[in-house]
């Protein structure tokens, strides 16, 4: 029997019962298909697939998709052709999906039809496109392009990647013996023909942390018995709910899948992002759907937390029959019998297996009995007899069996045979190696762990998941994972039931544990960090923890994640040691610098302008100079990288003594200590530049980078590169000559408009004059705050279309305009689309200077590169762009695991790019190196808003939907404090010197100090969407808008100054701007829902001017010189001129 016919078996049978749900976990109501329609679409697409695919010989097909309503009806049509099914998770790095491509020569991918963009970019040029979409099925199918250079360098690539492993040995779990002690044979040309006897039911590949990623070819015949014997086990009948709960390139899903499919039962599936959210999932589960199975890992359970776990999941009243655990070691029976309520009837099981002989090898039911209240808790859980079909054996190192002690797993059968990567074919009886070690006793099985868990230690040698199992005992233990960190520290992390005091908690475990096992260092965190299958931990330039990872699924610890939360952990803690005074600064600072750059051999002194860069340094070691120097100083000093990066050795010691040493005599005599312990032996003091000179660092900069100011919404001005006034006709920009410190304190007087340009424009004069009402609201407003109304003398201002470009869709995303320093070269407008393109506009004629088409929607708003030759724009396809900013022309795309509305921000010192996702991550881009530096978790609030970059200090502000506002450190992605505010900010933040402040939905502004206490809260009659506009035009205020229809303006103490009535909500941010040729006034851009444009005085908050667009507005506008640009609903962009119509009238109120 094949999968598909037990399937079409039990559809017979049970035509017309549910057989899949999907729950998106929204407002809407969940889908479902019956028995009849999973089977009917499955023919169909069956019928398609032998059409168009070649099936000489064997036939794989791959299958690119998420979890969706239609995933059971593609694989039972992939199954039915017949061929196998491969998954290939959208997630996975693009070289590693590669290489499962190449290496298991598929020559056929079915790919999701809103995932076909993101596929095409990830893997440019690698398939051809072979047919129409189905449209009903929703899936497009692909055939490989016979050969491509490019493809096979990428393969190369990983396997290049996994050199040191092979140079350790060869003898890699999943690569066992025969029975003969033969070798398996295999085929020189990678090509696999199994013939008619193993058809074959799905391709997977494990993930490579333990060599290279293996491919698994895995039989019917191999399967079956698993689905057949669990079915059983699980006494599964047509009235039960399973849970698709892992991935589909981890085969458990295949048990999942097929023991509902071919029992008549349902399944269920949600999206991946519910997965993450425990409250969400476990209400979806047994609230909504009463889920009767359930296969997890253990650590998958635990991300539920002990709460819901009590409360929900093995609750007395729980829906949950079966509890089947597998692919970790099995949690403590101490710590189970805690999260099992006392009435609790759902029936527990131990899983055991491999991806080389897939699924499952074992399988044990927790007696009853073993948790009642006197049962002893230091039972021991074998892993339980072998599922139908499969043979376990235990052995010794010389290859012997083992009937009593300790030995290494290995699992086979007859029919029991999975083909690995070249294998041809299998000899009958082939043994597996598993990598894992179990103690025999009376027959019975114990997991002991990893022969690469096993670590010497003390001259003693242990397995590190007795450390674990023992913490885990521990009442004040909710969850615990061990690293062995760098082969040097056994870290124990913990996350914390209650109050745990790490003190104690070493203490118990000291009783506990030999000597040799006690952990070096206790860390607490708050969640265990999970693992995805798919991804590698080599490819994803991840170190490998020597003898501790695994080829793990989803729902595991992440080892290599856990090794970062350490390193930061070092990172951030200080020692206790002071410095006596500001010489002994200057010596260890120096000891520090010859250090870390290797020159501690070199005898010679230090020049005082010597620069950390030039000096032989990179932005690893400037990472490792700064936390060094933190470290030493026992505090943090804000701005110091940036110096590190920039700076010379005497200004780097000039800013932290500002810091340490705010004594008056120090700081007046540093240069005097500075020159003094420059002196040699011979008193002579060291007074030559050092070897790199201004005029050749000015060449580096002329021939890398570009000068440029770039305007974004709220006012965000970023410029590079100016060494002198920036000059226009007709007006000056004044610009500092230092990289931009804070994004609102550059003051900008933005220039006229060139009058030759005017000249052969067709203006359309849409001039609305201001009404007398509108006149009178904002006179009565700033009457009721300053107690008294003078009459007001305004100079009314026209608005006229100067240009307008078609995008073809929506315009949500606001405009990003870069004023280039070149004479000659124009200003450029960036802006995206629903219709997913990119246009590059010049700002004074209106021409698309190159327009790119992206993978989906783009709401998200353009940020420019420190260089200026790259832009960056998130996209609902769940990856960040960087395109050239000449041409369009993509760079490099970055995948995260939602949709991207974020705007990025990048950093002007290290050209480190921050944005958002919806996965409810902020990554840090290096956009050169094409990496990520680092990601942070939000904790549960997808990352809507834009982040916001301080300089001094040198912060991260991050806001999510989950109603949190978050400061980061920019350079280790470490969290330095967090707020609360109960409801989900859609605003993005903005800061100055002092504040940082920030819109909520709740209808309130909040403004916090840097140190993350709240100073203020100013509340409107409305959901505040806009952000913050602070600007050093106007210093002291701060403006936004509210879905109450109103433009506030308050002080930076939180008082209101003026209020402003539009006429619908104002869901854009406003923008302060100033130009000679409307008459220096300073005045404010901002935008109502209804399509108008308001141009009010930033001081008073009376209208000076305002137009409508033919259309709803929800972008931002930007003004540079007398040019107002922004987006429109009615698929155009926007740039209107602004003028003065010399009309002057008298307000009265």
């Amino acid at each position: 029997m094949t999968l598909q016919e037990l399937v079409n078996q039990a559809a017979g049978l049970y035509s017309g019962r549910k057989a899949v749900w999907f729950d998106e976990c929204n407002d809407k109501p969940p889908a479902f298909y019956t028995y009849a329609t999973v089977v009917k679409l499955a023919t169909e697409l069956t019928a398609f697939l032998q059409k168009h695919c070649d099936q000489r010989g064997k036939c794989e097909i791959g299958l690119y998709c998420y979890p969706g309503i239609n995933l059971p009806s593609w694989i039972l049509g992939i199954l039915q052709v017949p061929a196998a099914y491969s998954p290939i998770d959208p997630d996975a790095p693009p070289m590693l999906s590669a290489y499962f491509m190449k290496k298991s020569n598929l020559q056929y991918i079915l790919i999701e039809n809103d995932k076909i963009n993101k596929f095409q970019m990830s893997h440019v040029g690698w398939f051809y496109h072979n047919s129409s979409a189905i449209e009903h099925i929703g899936l497009t199918l692909f055939q490989i392009s016979s050969s491509n250079a490019d493809l096979n360098s990428r393969v190369d690539d990983v396997k290049s990647k996994y050199e040191p492993f092979n140079a350790t040995g060869n003898s890699q779990p999943g690569y066992t013996i025969c029975p003969d002690q033969t070798e398996v044979k295999t085929s020189e040309g990678g090509y696999m023909d199994v013939g008619q006897k193993y058809p074959l039911a799905y391709v997977l590949h494990t993930s490579g942390t333990t060599g290279i990623p293996k491919i698994v070819r895995v039989p019917h015949k191999c399967i079956v018995p698993n689905i057949q014997h669990l079915k059983s086990l699980f006494e599964i009948t047509q009235d039960d709910m399973l849970f698709l709960a892992s991935p589909l390139t981890f085969d458990p899903s295949v048990v999942e899948l097929f023991i509902a499919l071919t029992s008549g039962a349902s399944l269920l599936m949600v999206p991946n992002t519910i997965k993450m959210m425990p409250v969400e999932l476990s209400a979806a589960l047994f609230r909504h759907h009463h889920v009767t199975v359930l296969q997890a890992t253990p650590t998958l359970l635990r991300r539920f937390g002990a709460h819901i776990i009590k409360s929900t999941v093995l609750s007395a009243n729980t829906s949950l029959r079966v509890l089947a655990l597998g692919g970790e070691a099995f949690p403590v029976l101490n710590l189970l019998k805690t999260w099992k309520h006392k009435e609790n009837k759902t029936s527990i099981f131990n899983l055991y297996g491999i991806t080389e002989v897939s699924s499952w090898a074992t399988c044990y039911k927790i007696p009853e009995e073993v948790f009642s209240a006197d049962f002893r808790t230091d039972f021991p859980i074998p892993l339980g007899s072998p599922l139908l079909g499969t043979k376990v054996e235990v052995r010794d190192t010389n290859g012997s069996a083992v009937l009593e002690g300790e030995g290494q797993i290995f699992i086979g059968g007859e029919e029991r045979i999975c083909f690995l990567d070249d294998e041809i074919t299998v000899p009958p009886g082939t043994m597996r190696e598993t990598g894992d070690f179990v103690r025999v006793q009376n027959a019975n099985l114990f997991f002991l762990g990893r022969k690469d868990n096993q670590i010497k230690r003390h001259g003693k040698r242990f397995n590190i998941e007795c450390l674990q199992q023992a913490a885990e005992d521990l009442c004040q233990v909710e969850a615990c994972a061990v690293t062995w960190y760098q082969q040097e520290k056994l870290i124990l992390f913990v996350v914390p039931k209650d109050d745990l005091e790490k003190r104690e908690t070493l203490k118990e475990l000291q009783k506990r544990l030999p000597a040799h096992a006690v952990p070096d260092e206790l860390v607490l965190i708050k969640a265990l960090p999970l693992t995805s299958h798919v991804i590698p931990v080599a490819v994803c330039n991840r170190p490998l923890t020597p003898a501790v990872e695994r080829s793990v699924p989803k729902g595991k610890v992440d080892i290599s994640e856990l090794n970062k939360i350490y390193q930061n952990h070092l990172n951030s803690r200080r020692r206790d040691s002071k410095l006596s005074d500001a010489e002994e600064l200057w010596e260890r600072l120096q000891y520090l610098w010859k250090s870390i750059l290797g020159l501690l051999d070199d005898s010679s002194g230090i020049s005082k302008d010597a620069v950390f860069l030039y000096s032989g340094g990179d932005s690893l070691k400037a990472l490792r100079f700064y936390d060094e120097i933190e470290m030493l100083l026992g505090k943090a000093v804000p701005g110091l990288l940036e110096v590190i990066l920039s700076r010379s050795i005497e200004e780097v010691y000039g800013h932290i003594l500002k810091i340490l040493f705010p004594d008056e005599d120090q700081l007046m005599n540093y240069d005097n200590v500075v020159k003094r312990k420059l002196s040699g032996n011979s008193g002579e003091e060291f007074h030559g530049k050092y070897i790199k000179l201004k005029s050749e660092r000015d060449l580096e900069v002329a021939s890398g980078l570009i000068s440029f100011i770039a305007l974004s919404r709220g006012n965000h001005f970023f410029s590079m590169n100016f060494t002198k006034s920036f000059m226009q006709p007709g007006n000056t920009v004044q610009v500092g000559v230092e990289l931009l410190q804070q994004p609102s304190v550059l003051h900008l007087v933005a220039p006229s408009v060139m009058k030759s340009h005017e000249q052969g424009y067709e203006m359309k004069n849409r001039i609305l004059a201001v009404t007398n009402k509108a006149n009178e609201t904002d006179c009565c407003s700033v009457q009721q705050i300053h107690a008294e109304c003078s009459h007001v003398t305004t100079a009314e201002l026209a608005l006229c279309i100067r240009w307008k470009s078609n995008t073809r869709k929506c315009v949500d995303a606001s405009p990003l305009v870069i004023i280039p320093a070149e004479e000659g070269v124009s200003a450029s407008v960036y802006i995206g689309s629903h219709s997913h393109a990119m246009q590059a506009i010049d700002l004074d004629l209106g021409e698309v200077k190159w327009e790119k088409n992206l993978g989906d929607r783009i709401e998200s708003s353009a940020c420019v590169s420190k260089c200026g030759k790259f832009i960056v724009v998130g996209c609902y396809d769940g990856l960040v762009y960087v395109l050239q900013s000449g041409d369009g022309e993509i760079h490099w795309t970055f995948v995260t695991e939602d949709t991207v509305k974020s705007s990025a921000v990048v950093d002007p010192s290290s050209g480190l790019v921050y944005i958002g996702s919806h996965d409810q991550h902020v990554y840090a881009l290096d956009i050169y190196k094409k990496a990520c530096i680092w990601k942070l978790h939000c904790e549960g609030g997808a990352v809507f808003s834009s982040p916001c970059l301080s300089s001094f200090p040198h912060h991260l502000y991050v806001a999510t939907l989950g109603g949190l506002l978050l400061a980061v450190n920019p350079v280790t992605g470490n969290k330095i404090w967090k707020s609360f505010l109960g409801k989900p900010l859609f605003s993005s933040p903005h800061c100055n010197e002092k504040y940082v402040c920030v819109g909520c939905v709740d209808g309130n502004v909040y403004c916090y100090a840097h140190s993350g206490e709240k100073v203020w809260q100013f509340s409107t009659n409305g959901p505040v969407f806009s952000s913050p506009c602070i600007s050093s035009l106007t210093k002291q205020e701060i403006f936004f808008g509210s879905h109450d229809r109103f433009i506030y303006c308050c002080s930076m103490e939180g008082n209101l100054l003026w209020k402003f009535e539009a006429t619908s909500s104002v869901y854009g941010t406003p923008f302060v701007f100033q130009s000679d040729d409307l008459k220096n006034k300073i005045l404010l851009a901002a935008v109502s829902t209804d399509g108008k444009v308001w141009i009010l005085n930033a001081k008073s908050g009376t209208a000076e001017g305002a137009d409508r667009l033919p259309g709803e507005v929800f972008s931002s506008p930007v003004v540079w010189g007398t040019k107002l640009v922004v987006g429109c609903r009615n698929d155009y962009i926007y740039c209107l001129d602004l003028h003065i119509t010399g009309k002057k009238e008298q307000l009265r109120c």
